[in-house]
């Protein structure tokens, strides 16, 4: 008992210390975030300016869809390829970076699907690649079929799951 009554009282003595030694560093790092709130009012409207550029930018870009169990770019998908490529490459989206996202339907096992929107995801960025999209601002992702847009039992909604999807990173 004696032993706990002389550990907590050293315990209170060195809080009581140190909590006396960290006051000031408290106030130094207090009085530079107050004397720094102007260029943080810049950094958020920086943010908000980055924020609102990406939106108007992926509202710009479309999905590419594909054939069931199948992983290359549909001929009628060319021309929406082309259009995601002349956005990824614009001036505007130059310092982002893109993440494609390739998605099934819900046929077939959890790791094959997975497997078929990586391949799905690949074959988009490398036809974007082609057209002059900078591989080393891309990043691959596969939902499987973890991320339905339509989740009803029939043909058209099942099309509609199976596709690569774009999100713009800063």
């Amino acid at each position: 008992m004696k032993k706990f009554l002389v550990i907590g009282s050293l315990a209170a003595v060195m809080l009581m210390t140190g909590c006396s030694q960290k006051g000031s560093a408290v106030s130094d790092s207090a009085d530079s975030k107050v004397s720094g709130m102007t260029s943080g009012k810049d950094n958020f409207s920086d943010m908000d300016a980055k924020s609102a550029l990406i939106r108007e930018l992926e509202s710009q870009l479309k999905s590419v869809y594909f054939d069931f169990d199948k992983f290359n770019i549909r001929a009628d998908m060319q021309p929406v390829v082309d259009g995601d490529a002349k956005v990824l490459t614009s001036a505007k989206a130059k310092g982002l970076t893109v993440k494609i996202e390739g998605n099934t339907d819900e046929w077939g096992t959890d790791e094959y699907n997975y497997a078929l929107g990586l391949k799905r995801a690949v074959a988009v960025r490398d036809a974007l690649v082609a057209k002059g999209v900078d591989q080393s601002k891309t990043m691959l992702i596969s939902y499987g079929e973890s991320k339905p847009v339509c989740q009803e039992k029939n043909k058209e909604c099942w099309a509609k799951n199976r596709r690569v999807d774009f999100k713009l990173l800063p």
